[in-house]
């Protein structure tokens, strides 16, 4: 299998004028939802992946609540690595409960703004995020808050998740966009209808969570799987035994190319997104240096046009069974 690191981790520039490492870190999992916690693996992590040329961190203030910005807080004391921070405000959780509410106040982005500058112990957030819209509140009043704080140096960029391309385009009209998050894979192409297109239209880059389905692209998943105790993926329709069955011919066919390639079906699938576009920057979540470096020297394959078509082609012959989130979660999206 293709282990073999990369020379120089290349760049991409979101938006007008945000460089980053062309492969992000997900930070989440490092905290919940994907099994027990291990703080000091997970700072094994966060060093190696600043050794691998990974300079581009996402976390989030409701990831713990709050523990992973500290984690990072941590990290960044720590060692006085020069890393972009992306963080996010917005959904409204008490700590040890799952239930949550949204909130895009301008008096609660400010509270949440200066919780998250402490806790990860910077003046200033490089992009910092609506992790996602309130619909009952206009989108200009939130942008208007957002501008604010950018005026005041408390964040660099504003960035948006889990929007509508509608509601994308009122927000850019109050205050540039820099970045789009919204999950993006070879399972979740939704974006590719009108949220990309709109992007790109406005000059606003994109960036992937979740780009290898949660896991399940790497073919570690398959019916049957089981999951530990606090992985919320035993949830997700996508994962339960019937659909992660019919999910696993998509695998299979991401497989065929890896083995072909000598490479790793995650590593395909960071490829083909990759190739959508230099505007698109995927950060794939670990707490294992392991999967770090693998995602990582995806950044080094390119996929030929004979490759892409066929996976292209097989892809699109393929249906992907159940939602990607619960009803519950779902009602997030696309606002």
């Amino acid at each position: 299998m293709q282990q073999r690191m990369l020379e120089q981790m290349p760049e991409r520039v979101l938006g007008a004028d945000f460089p980053v490492s062309a492969i992000g870190l997900g930070c989440m999992g490092m905290s919940e939802f994907y099994g027990p916690r291990d703080d000091a693996e997970s700072m094994a992590v966060l060093r190696r992946a600043v050794d691998l040329g990974i300079d581009f961190f996402d976390t989030a203030d409701m990831y713990g609540p709050h523990h992973n910005e500290e984690l990072i807080g941590r990290f960044l004391k720590d060692s006085g690595a020069r890393v972009k921070i992306a963080t996010k405000f917005g959904i409204v959780r008490k700590p040890g409960e799952y239930a949550r509410s949204i909130d895009n106040s301008a008096d609660y982005m400010r509270w949440a703004c200066e919780g998250s500058l402490k806790r990860l112990g910077v003046e200033r957030i490089d992009l910092y995020y609506v992790h996602r819209i309130e619909r009952e509140r206009p989108i200009e009043e939130t942008m208007q808050g957002l501008a604010a704080l950018k005026q005041e140096g408390k964040i660099a960029h504003i960035g948006l998740c889990e929007v509508s391309a509608e509601t994308l385009r009122r927000a850019h009209a109050v205050h540039p966009v820099t970045a789009v998050q919204t999950e993006y894979s070879l399972w979740t192409r939704d974006v590719e209808a009108e949220i990309l297109p709109a992007c790109r239209e406005l000059g606003i880059g994109f960036v992937a969570y979740s780009p290898l389905g949660r896991g399940f692209l790497t073919g570690r998943f398959q019916a049957g799987a089981s999951f530990e105790d606090g992985d919320f993926r035993a949830s997700l329709p996508r994962f339960s035994p019937d659909n992660a069955a019919t999910n696993g011919a998509l695998v299979e066919v991401v497989r065929g190319i890896a083995d072909a390639r000598g490479c790793t079906p995650a590593q395909v699938a960071l490829a083909w997104l990759l190739a959508k576009g230099n505007d698109i920057v995927p950060i794939p979540g670990t707490k294992r240096i392991k999967y770090l470096e693998e995602n990582a020297a995806a950044a080094g394959i390119r996929l030929s046009d004979e490759e892409r078509t066929t996976l292209e082609h097989a892809i699109a012959g393929l249906a992907v069974a159940g939602e990607r989130y619960t009803a519950e979660g779902m009602k997030g999206v696309n606002a």
